[in-house]
């Protein structure tokens, strides 16, 4: 039934740059004529997206799908974790929730879902020219090998050859290569067919003779370095850059990072413009006094609820808003500030909990999840934002919690929340909201700052591509990929 070939990019570490050396290769092989499809078998992240037909999957492959120029699909991604505590996560295998897991319980009963990701690996393959497979964290991890099921294990079931990828920017890199071969057996070390180091700043000459030095060691190429890209590209987990306080700009706009934040992307939008500041802050110090206030997804609501009272970020919230300052609560975010959130089912614990009070909503976590993808036109705003009317909106919504309405935006006042991610990914939408945090704090908004969102995307897709096939030796690439394992 195969018929692509495959490729697959495994890594040192988490973060080591898998996901956008992927993203790279998946336009790379595109713009050369190629049919590509990403394909990862096992995912752990919080951000996640929903497809056509209301499946769920991580926004890593869709992002390797956009730079692919086909539609994601949920075979993609088979099984997706989204971690609900420190030892345990939800897990979702094509796209619907299996269920709660700890991780002991998870690592048991994983092997078993081989045959689903084989059908959907199978089912893309017979589709593509190439299969773009990427790994998680490090398949050095010799206390996960015996079942594993994204790395190694999966190279074997793909028979794909493997790029191994260190990140030098954290330090360590030869180490970092030479350990993780030198604790694979015999037959995985064959299929590790060259090197590849991410994340280079400086003079690449000075690192030439650690490279001939590296292949004494590890005995494949280093097929090439790759240098610190700087792109405006959606990352893959909450080990991003983004997710850092920042300095502020002349429109400071402040997200609460969560302890459990999903889809934290959602605001990416808003840093595009140069005189915008998004800040993540996780205290009261980083918040300080932003034009204004996002609280985002989370996959625990009551519990990361708690967390802002706490630690005071709760009633900073509620001083700002009696000041007029505008909040915009996306998914979880959203239920934080209503009355009150329930939960009979126990999803997230059980019990009950006041909200904030600042939207005029209950929350009840019903046992389904609700899983759709949803469009339209804004209509009928009102307030700061009501230049919104008349402009086109498109997302998706994932969430348990049910809070009797359908509306796009919920608002009171300066208060606003709304189910749909990826609400500000569409022409228009930020740049009004933007707009108008520049007319409320007395300031001209600059006209040269407004930009074709899609265009934009597809711009960095590119530039990323040209910067990794410039690093690369592509003619080694294609030789791997042609000879296989």
């Amino acid at each position: 039934m195969r018929k692509a070939k495959p490729i697959m990019i495994q890594g040192t570490m988490s973060n080591a740059g898998k996901s956008l050396l992927c993203a790279a290769l998946c336009r790379i092989f595109h713009q050369d004529g190629y049919r590509v499809a990403p394909f990862k078998s096992q995912n752990m992240a919080l951000n996640s997206f929903i497809t056509d037909e209301g499946l769920e999957m991580g926004r890593a492959q869709v992002v390797q799908a956009e730079a692919a120029c086909v539609k994601p699909s949920v075979l993609m991604n088979p099984i997706l974790l989204k971690p609900t505590t420190d030892v345990g996560s939800q897990v979702i295998v094509n796209g619907e929730v299996r269920g709660n897991m700890r991780a002991a319980d998870y690592f048991k009963y994983k092997t078993q879902l081989v045959p689903d990701i084989l059908r959907a690996y199978d089912t893309l393959a017979s589709e593509a020219d190439i299969m773009v497979i990427e790994g998680a964290g490090s398949p050095a991890e010799i206390n996960l090998k015996s079942a594993d099921i994204v790395n190694m294990g999966m190279a074997k079931m793909a028979s794909s050859p493997v790029l191994l990828v260190g990140d030098i920017d954290r330090g360590g890199v030869f180490a970092q290569l030479f350990g993780t071969v030198a604790l694979l057996e015999p037959d995985e070390r064959a299929m590790v067919k060259a090197t590849v180091i991410n994340k280079f700043r400086g003079d690449v000459s000075i690192l030439a003779p650690g490279l001939d030095m590296l292949y004494d060691l590890v005995k494949v190429p280093c097929a090439g370095v790759v240098p610190y890209v700087r792109v405006d590209i959606d990352d893959e987990d909450s080990l991003s850059e983004r997710l850092t306080a920042g300095a502020r700009k002349e429109i400071d706009i402040a997200v609460v990072s969560l302890p459990r934040i999903s889809n934290f992307t959602d605001f990416s939008p808003f840093s595009r413009f140069s005189g915008v500041s998004l800040r993540y802050v996780k205290n009261l110090f980083e918040m300080g006094s932003p034009d204004m206030i996002l609280l985002p997804g989370t996959k625990s609501t009551i519990s990361d609820l708690k967390w802002l009272r706490q630690n005071g970020l709760e009633a900073a919230i509620l001083k700002a808003a009696s000041r007029g300052t505008p909040v915009f609560g996306i998914c979880g975010g959203l239920q934080m500030l209503g009355q009150k959130i329930s939960d009979p089912y126990n999803t997230e614990g059980g019990g009950e909990i006041a909200g904030m009070g600042l939207l005029p909503i209950e929350t009840v976590f019903a046992k389904e999840k609700t899983r759709t993808q949803t469009e339209g036109i804004f209509r009928d705003e009102e307030g700061l934002f009501a230049g919104l009317n008349g402009l086109y909106y498109r997302g998706y919504e994932i969430h348990m919690g049910q809070s009797g309405t359908n509306a796009p935006l919920i608002r009171s006042g300066n208060v606003w929340g709304s189910y749909i991610h990826g609400l500000f990914d569409e022409n228009g939408i930020a740049e009004v909201i933007v707009r108008a945090l520049y007319d409320r704090a007395g300031l001209e908004f600059d006209e040269n700052a407004v930009f074709d969102v899609h265009e934009y995307r597809e711009s960095q897709y590119d530039k990323l591509a040209d910067a990794v096939r410039g690093a690369l030796d592509m003619d080694m690439i294609y030789r791997i990929i042609e000879e296989g394992v």
